[in-house]
């Protein structure tokens, strides 16, 4: 499944403060985005008042019932973000600068339409139909994460960013490897509305923008394998 051992692992205990912007570890700068982009997409949230955005939702979303036990991909999405970049930071930095390149394309086109048109939905239940371990889990995700600025999903941004990594990622060729990096990214994707975290049209409109960054950051780079 994993061909690891074919690989060489880069050697990040050779890194010093001097040697930060040399060939083998500038990579490392590309990094700074996630903290950055953290506060820019808090200060969105906390400037923004749920009165001035607009609603996403299509009739559709009224025939998806609420399934709880899809907190369970959702949630998988943090080791499945986490995980893409340890591998590629470890086995293929060629791989990780696309991931990078892919993700800060499209998280910064993201959270620009967040600031030109705020939106929000309106699709989660006031009362659970159920009450266990899972329902309490999404209250708990509630609590943390506002219904605003959903459109397009950020969580199928980041499944589709290390799906399509995992595409061109050495050691992650296999057929059991490929289908299982792909079930994850669906699985994540509609988690989200079956959780009520997202309209269908946020994973459409997350799609849309991802298809065209994947030709650009991957297939349209020569040095892809």
């Amino acid at each position: 499944m994993f061909e690891i051992l074919k690989h060489p692992v880069r050697d990040y205990l050779r890194l010093r403060a001097h040697n930060l912007n040399s060939e083998e570890f500038r990579h490392l700068w590309l990094l700074a985005f996630w903290p950055v982009f953290g506060g820019l997409f808090w200060l969105v949230e906390v400037s923004i008042p749920l009165e001035a955005c607009h609603e996403v939702y299509c009739r559709l979303d009224d025939y998806i019932p609420f399934v709880e036990y899809f907190v369970i991909p959702y949630l998988l999405w943090y080791v499945y973000l986490i995980g893409i970049h340890v591998y590629t930071l470890l086995y293929d930095v060629d791989a990780f600068r696309k991931l990078m390149k892919f993700v800060i394309i499209t998280y910064s086109v993201t959270l620009l339409i967040y600031l030109i048109w705020p939106n929000c939905q309106m699709l989660r239940p006031e009362v659970f139909p159920r009450d266990n371990v899972f329902t309490n889990v999404i209250a708990g995700l509630y609590a943390a994460d506002t219904n605003t600025n959903v459109c397009p999903s950020l969580h199928v941004v980041g499944s589709l960013a290390v799906c399509f990594t995992s595409w061109h990622c050495r050691g992650l060729h296999g057929k059991i490897c490929r289908t299982g990096f792909n079930v994850a990214a669906i699985l994540i994707s509609v988690s989200t509305v079956f959780m009520k975290q997202h309209s269908i049209i946020d994973i459409l409109a997350a799609v849309a923008l991802c298809v065209p960054m994947y030709w650009y950051c991957f297939r349209y780079d020569k040095k892809v394998p």
